[in-house]
């Protein structure tokens, strides 16, 4: 179903991934977007290039590109070495484009999947990171970028306004344009009985120019591991807000998978704020086996109504969702498998499939 190469040319490495695995799972997922007929619509993969020593200094240059059905992802990276008890600096140069469904989205099948709403967007940004050394158990990440964030419908073409004539960017225009300071902090601590992982990520826009986003955006995500006898129990609580100027899609969503299971992605609702919660309890059935019984729920907070034209509202989203269900887990030497079923509160079933840590 799938095919994995490394290249060595000199010094530099290029990885190549091709994947047809998850194609058939896509598909149940999402409606199909626009790309039939095009014969790379139907690869999934990856393409990787890495030069570790590109000027002599051991300066690294990465080159990725991931591609999905219907989304895919440019990223150029180039990083100088790091003198002693100095940041790590990296130059970013990215580009992506999805279909926006998180907001944009319509619910389908009681809210377990989420259809096309013909909005797309195109995200290209261009920064410089800088990765402070790791002190004990904390490390931070802190950011410069510009973005131009541009909506396009399903053959193409920019649009500014969704199918009810509501704006899809902050300016009115067929584009936003924004500069954005970010800091990200990350907690970690473990050992033989439990384990914790907290983040946070504050996000400032700056206007530089007149018609610039001006916004404060936070996020934060705890997760907290504890062994019970054989099994595992594991909570995750992740919440944030955005306050000052907001384009709709800036929202925070709430469902499918990663959030509340059970729904389609965005499908339990989009605001302002957001708070979900998830509860998972695992038991190994033998040595590659694991059983798993979890529980999501999260909420907008009731802030739907303060994203501008209020899609959430105008697409039947509840703004608040619970899902529960069962799965297993399955290692092997090929990778490890996960199979979960999830009823949302609509009592409406979905099967989810993941493929992770594959081997070489």
């Amino acid at each position: 179903m799938g095919a994995q190469k490394s290249i060595h040319a000199g010094k530099a490495k290029i990885d190549v991934n091709v994947d047809f695995t998850h194609k058939l799972c896509t598909s149940l997922m999402l409606n199909t977007f626009s790309s039939a007929g095009n014969p790379l619509s139907l690869v999934i993969g990856s393409l990787c290039i890495k030069h570790p020593n590109l000027f002599g200094g051991s300066e690294k240059l990465d080159v990725s590109w991931d591609k999905g059905l219907y989304d895919s992802n440019i990223l150029i990276a180039y990083r100088r070495p790091r003198q002693e008890c100095r940041a790590h600096q990296s130059f970013t140069v990215q580009h992506s484009f999805s279909p926006e469904i998180r907001t944009h989205g319509i619910p389908m099948n009681n809210f377990s999947r989420s259809g096309s709403g013909g909005v797309n967007l195109s995200r290209l940004s261009v920064g410089m990171d800088l990765k402070e050394p790791v002190s004990s158990k904390w490390s931070s990440t802190s950011s410069i970028k510009f973005e131009h964030v541009r909506p396009f419908n399903d053959d193409g073409r920019s649009i500014s306004r969704d199918c009810d004539g509501f704006a899809l960017t902050y300016s009115g225009s067929p584009h936003d344009s924004m500069v954005v300071l970010k800091h990200e902090s990350r907690f970690a601590k473990a050992n033989d009985r439990s384990c914790f992982h907290f983040n946070l990520q504050i996000e400032q826009g700056i206007p530089v120019l007149s018609k610039m986003i001006i916004f404060n955006r936070f996020k934060f995500a705890a997760s907290k591991g504890i062994k019970l006898g054989p099994t595992l129990l594991l909570t995750r609580l992740t919440g944030g807000s955005i306050v000052g100027d907001m384009a709709p899609y800036q929202a925070f969503s709430i469902g499918g998978l990663g959030s509340v299971r059970g729904y389609g992605e965005g499908a339990v609702g989009s605001g302002r704020s957001c708070l979900v919660a998830n509860s998972e309890l695992t038991l190994p059935l033998n040595k590659v086996l694991e059983g798993a019984v979890f529980m999501d729920c999260g909420t907008d907070l009731r802030s739907g109504y303060f994203v501008p034209g209020n899609p959430a509202l105008r697409q039947g989203k509840p703004g608040s969702g619970v899902g529960m269900g069962c799965g297993v887990r399955f290692k092997s030497q090929f990778g490890h498998f996960q199979l979960d079923y999830a009823v949302n509160a609509f009592k409406q079933g979905t099967f989810y499939f993941g493929l992770s840590n594959l081997a070489s």
